[in-house]
């Protein structure tokens, strides 16, 4: 799943989880996007966007 924020850019981002004796596994955190419709140069399309975008009002929803 390669989907990123078409407004920020934020991905998938990859590392390692401790467990509580140390020992490591590689994880991905991947963001909270969805797919919305937003008013892009005018018109109502359907994007993918974080949700901090949304909550922070960088997307116009189209209603």
């Amino acid at each position: 799943m390669s989907r990123k924020c078409e407004y920020c850019d934020k991905g998938v981002v990859s590392g390692v989880s401790y467990s509580h004796s140390h020992r490591q596994n590689k994880r991905t955190w991947a963001p909270n996007l969805m797919k919305v419709r937003a008013i892009v140069n005018g018109t109502p399309r359907r994007v993918v966007v974080c949700t901090r975008c949304l909550r922070s009002g960088k997307v116009e929803r189209a209603i």
